[in-house]
């Protein structure tokens, strides 16, 4: 039996804690630094710098969509979908989810904004491939 997809949820939930330690990382860092203090990171307002910003942003983009890619590796295992079926749509969802975050990151240009958004729409189809398997199997 293929476990791909379940690896590539767990690869999910991974990077979610790579974006996690990174803010807490960025957060120390200032505080050690004596740049704020431990209270004065008001949640959903932009504080910080503006990488610091989209950092912030990706976290939270990753964290909506890890529950949508559990669901569909979830129900796919549930209803009998072959691992081998799903395993390369997987692999592509998180590679694009890791790219998302990484554009994200890197910066908010014309082009960057383009390219995060052809990442989430790679994300969509990929979502669409794994409820069709899910369709023909159940």
């Amino acid at each position: 039996m293929d476990h791909t997809a379940l690896l590539c949820l767990l690869g999910f939930a991974a990077w979610q804690i790579v974006l996690v330690c990174a803010i807490a990382a960025a957060r120390a860092l200032a505080i050690l630094k004596g740049e704020k203090k431990s209270n004065e990171f008001t949640s959903g307002h932009p504080h910080g710098s503006d990488v610091y910003w989209r950092l912030n942003r990706a976290h939270i983009n990753t964290a909506e969509n890890l529950a949508v890619f559990a669901v569909a590796v979830f129900v796919a295992s549930a209803v009998g979908v072959p691992g081998e079926d799903i395993a390369t749509v997987a692999k592509v969802w998180l590679a694009a989810r890791i790219a998302q975050s990484l554009i994200h990151i890197s910066s908010n240009s014309e082009m960057a904004v383009n390219l995060r958004f052809a990442s989430l729409g790679v994300q969509i189809a990929c979502f669409f491939a794994v409820a069709w398997k899910i369709w023909q199997t159940a």
